[in-house]
């Protein structure tokens, strides 16, 4: 089996300076694209299923689907993380299903749409992580507001994401309220706001310090080293991908993403994992587009699938190489689930929050 725990898997990137692209799915093709990419780069992976994609494709297919993926690429160590969990029911039935990693975005109430209070936040996501533990799987938690500080706002996605305006202040992680978060979560990974979005409208121009907030992550860092960041909202949305989308008769306004390079500074200063969903969408998107112009009469799915999968294998390659994850498949030894339990209960795994403040 090359299931992974998201605890382990960005323990190893940590400990090698990589990190490791994390890919929303829905259905097989997404699945099988992904797979291949990480398979001939020798990376590891994080593929995603949000609420929504639970819903669309269901439970049963997904987790048969990821054992089908296993079986096909045994060598490439693979987490299965729910995305957003609202809250415990949606975690404890990710992990029925097979998920080795759960994210309890508590920065929402269960809604998924209205801002919680600290307090809310820190009491849900400690009762998923002490849920989580017992078995050996893993929790990111998400301290701030997912938003635009351009927009003052936050972008729904997968019926998950902030309504209405949001303060300056929600949209951006306090890094000393970090350290107290994760003291008293214990969660591996923390998923920060630092000007991100949903969807592929994050900026209307290239992004800078004042929208997007980089010295946050690394504030964060300095105060927390070895705790595993998350950016979330991290797709670059690259401008060849707009035009071809374009060209074959799509509308998508002139948009920015987060420039790779600062994706990149991220990865120097604790981000381990990061979250790309707006990417995949698009080339496959364009892709069905320019099958769908240049050949008006073809009707058979797989012409249109095909170089959709091919142009998603493309993408994922791409980010394996330039986040570090290429070659890193083959170093990891998988601990099973029972033995992260066992290291949980011993206290193996807790944050070591003293010695983070004091070297800060």
């Amino acid at each position: 089996m090359a299931r992974i725990t998201l605890r382990q898997l960005l323990d190893h990137a940590a400990e090698r300076g990589y990190g490791v692209p994390a890919f929303n799915i829905n259905n097989m093709e997404q699945g099988l694209a992904i797979m291949e990419a990480a398979a001939s780069v020798n990376a590891p992976v994080i593929i995603q299923a949000s609420r929504g994609a639970r819903s669309y494709a269901g439970d049963i297919m997904l987790a048969k689907m990821i054992d089908a993926l296993e079986e096909m690429h045994p060598q490439i160590p693979l987490c299965l993380h729910q995305d957003h969990g609202n809250d415990e029911a949606t975690c404890a039935t990710a992990i029925k299903y097979g998920f080795t990693s759960v994210m309890m975005d508590g920065s929402l109430k269960a809604d998924a749409k209205t801002p919680a209070d600290y307090g809310y936040n820190v009491d849900i996501t400690r009762r998923v992580v002490e849920m989580a533990h017992w078995i050996g799987a893993s929790v990111e938690g998400e301290l701030g507001v997912l938003g635009s500080l351009e927009l003052g706002c936050g972008e729904q996605e997968d019926g998950h994401g902030v309504e209405g305006e949001v303060s300056h202040d929600q949209l951006l992680t306090d890094p000393e309220q970090a350290v107290d978060f994760v003291r008293a979560t214990r969660v591996d990974a923390l998923a920060i706001a630092m000007g991100t979005s949903h969807g592929a409208y994050k900026f209307t121009r290239k992004p800078d310090g004042e929208i997007l907030a980089m010295h946050v992550v690394e504030e964060i860092h300095r105060r927390l080293p070895d705790i595993h960041l998350v950016m979330h909202g991290s797709s670059s949305v690259p401008q060849v991908m707009q035009d071809l989308f374009n060209s074959f008769g799509g509308e998508m306004p002139q948009t920015w993403g987060v420039p790779i390079e600062e994706i990149v500074r991220g990865i120097r200063h604790g981000v381990r994992k990061v979250n790309i969903d707006t990417d995949c969408r698009l080339a496959m998107a364009a892709m069905f587009r320019k099958v769908a112009t240049e050949n008006r009469s073809e009707f058979d799915p797989r012409k249109f699938l095909k170089p959709a999968m091919d142009a998603l294998r493309d993408l994922c390659r791409e980010r394996f190489e330039q986040f570090g994850a290429a070659g890193n498949a083959p170093k990891i030894k998988v601990v099973p689930l029972a033995e992260m339990a066992r290291r949980y209960r011993s206290g193996a795994l807790d944050p070591r929050i003293g010695e983070m403040t004091e070297a800060a």
